[in-house]
């Protein structure tokens, strides 16, 4: 069974207020997004490969999906994470400023809705935080952006069905090497929820996928708890080094 969402322009998230700077340019509009950056940034596409979502020419599984094919059975992102993006997530992930969700949200829905062929996702799950790292920064990104896309697309979300079961270092900067070692074993999905997910196809939100290790991780916990698969949802994909 194929889920078809016909894409079609998304109505302003702020109806009959007053002009707002854009999140990018400053240009005053109503979207959060002016025009202009929308149609940049937001409804642009690239052909990328269907598993890990790399550019690939003609949109066709890539050389190492092929050759490797990684646990997660699909990948969807908004862009490349790549100027404006990059600033635009740091400000969202690291300079306190949730209220980006819902205007990310939508842009990460608008990209689920080219995907006509992107088959039904029963769950929405986030990418989850270690209790540390969570009290920290004060919220999660990726469950803000997954109950909010959930709730648009009628899905069933929850926060408390994978678990990260340590603390691990900051990924940033790491190779895939020390990414892989730095989050084996530390996904676990609690038995309370295993009844749940067993069966079902679940999509796991994240703000950026860099090596896909860790979406890697917690789709093998999920897939080992009886998820009959996985898909990852991202606003952004680090392009491959040289791209």
């Amino acid at each position: 069974m194929q889920q078809h969402h016909p894409a079609a322009p998304r109505a302003p998230r702020w109806p009959g207020r007053l002009p707002r700077p854009c999140v990018l340019c400053s240009r005053w509009d109503r979207t959060g997004f002016c025009g202009d950056c929308h149609q940049r940034f937001v409804a642009s596409t690239s052909l990328r490969c269907p598993q890990c979502a790399l550019p690939s020419p003609g949109g066709q599984g890539c050389g190492a999906c092929l050759q490797a094919p990684p646990p997660y059975q699909r990948t969807v992102a908004v862009a490349d994470y790549a100027f404006p993006w990059d600033r635009l997530v740091a400000r969202f992930k690291f300079q306190q400023q949730p209220e980006l969700a819902g205007l990310l949200a939508d842009a990460l829905a608008e990209a689920l809705d080219r995907q006509s062929s992107l088959p039904v996702a029963h769950w929405v799950l986030p990418v989850p935080l270690s209790p540390a790292r969570l009290a920290e920064r004060g919220y999660n990104q990726a469950w803000e952006l997954a109950r909010r896309v959930a709730a648009q697309r009628g899905l069933r979300a929850r926060p408390d069905a994978l678990l990260r079961l340590r603390d691990t270092p900051h990924q940033v900067g790491l190779g895939r090497g020390a990414r892989t070692a730095n989050v084996r074993d530390a996904m676990w999905v609690p038995p309370e929820a295993r009844s749940a997910l067993a069966g079902r196809t679940v999509a796991l939100v994240d703000d950026v996928m860099t090596t896909g290790v860790t979406a890697a991780a917690a789709s093998q916990a999920l897939l080992t708890a009886g998820a009959a698969a996985v898909q990852v949802w991202v606003l952004a994909r680090t392009p491959a080094p040289g791209d």
